[in-house]
């Protein structure tokens, strides 16, 4: 039992690290844009077929993650400028229905163009350690810590650029942001084509895992959902620490139950959440 016990700790934090990937996009999007996004599944999807086609074309895992993770950005940005740009200062709701009809565009191309049969990524290595009386895959751990670096490098960004100064004073106060000279417009395109290509990333590295397919996403957006609400809407400390205990939880409960009755645990907490805590577990209590 003890055993079991440290073998499911280790793919909840493994897990837990692939979806706080996934939700720090999704925070960072909603926390300076106050845009839910309801296409970042999609982007997450678009990300592992680009990295499908890269990795046939090259040869490289390396490779089809720089690419996929850049022309998903791209293509973050240019949504951002055609379609959410000029919806700035409306209701919420149009914004709302706008990425939920973008991620029904993109998900429909994407079987348009690859097929309803899930493609599959190599990993780039495939060796295994022995843990207890498991072969444990090595690749899981790196994935595990390419994510937290990545959301290192995000963290360090924010701090120390001039950019990442700008973001943090747009989040606290927009109109006196923009009164101060802060290209706003530019920068709320910068943070989406960051997010997006952070989504696309993460369905690069996670694409070795399990099959890429055209509704891949879905799970991975609803748990990043979960993630933002419980974490605190727009924290990104709070989302990181809410993806591990979230999948952590998860991981403790399919000891006693299958895996897919293991998922309702994170509803369980979602609904507490709200009950209990509306602004979210892991934000610190105002003094």
């Amino acid at each position: 039992m003890l055993e079991e016990f440290l073998i499911q700790t280790i793919n909840g934090i493994v897990v837990g690290m692939i979806l706080a990937l996934v939700a720090s996009g999704l925070t960072l999007i909603f926390g300076i844009m106050d845009v839910v996004n309801f296409a970042h599944g999609e982007l997450f999807m678009l990300g592992a077929y680009v990295g499908v086609v890269t990795l046939a074309g090259t040869g490289s895992f390396w490779l089809a993650l720089l690419v996929a993770t850049l022309v998903v950005a791209a293509l973050g940005a240019a949504i951002h400028v055609t379609t959410l740009r000029p919806l700035l200062g409306r209701d919420p709701l149009n914004t709302i229905l706008v990425t939920f009809g973008i991620s029904l565009v993109l998900q429909n191309y994407a079987l348009w163009q690859f097929g309803p049969v899930a493609r599959k990524i190599n990993e780039p290595f495939t060796g295994h350690f022995n843990l207890f009386y498991l072969e444990y895959p090595w690749y899981r751990l790196v994935i595990a810590l390419l994510s937290a670096a990545i959301i290192a490098g995000l963290w360090l960004f924010l701090k120390y650029s001039t950019y990442g100064v700008w973001i943090r004073a747009t989040t606290q106060d927009r109109l006196m942001a923009q009164a101060m000279g802060i290209p706003v417009p530019r920068l709320l395109t910068i943070v989406f084509a960051i997010g997006s290509g952070m989504a696309a990333a993460s369905g690069v590295l996670f694409g070795p895992l399990v099959g890429v397919n055209h509704a891949m996403g879905l799970d991975w957006v609803l748990k990043a959902f979960i993630v933002v609400v419980v974490g605190g809407m727009g924290n990104l400390v709070g989302s990181i620490a809410a993806s591990i205990f979230i999948s952590l939880t998860e991981s403790y409960a399919s000891l006693w139950v299958s895996p897919s009755q293991a998922i309702i645990v994170s509803f369980v907490v979602l609904i507490l959440t709200l009950l209990i805590r509306p602004t979210g577990l892991f934000v610190p209590t105002p003094k």
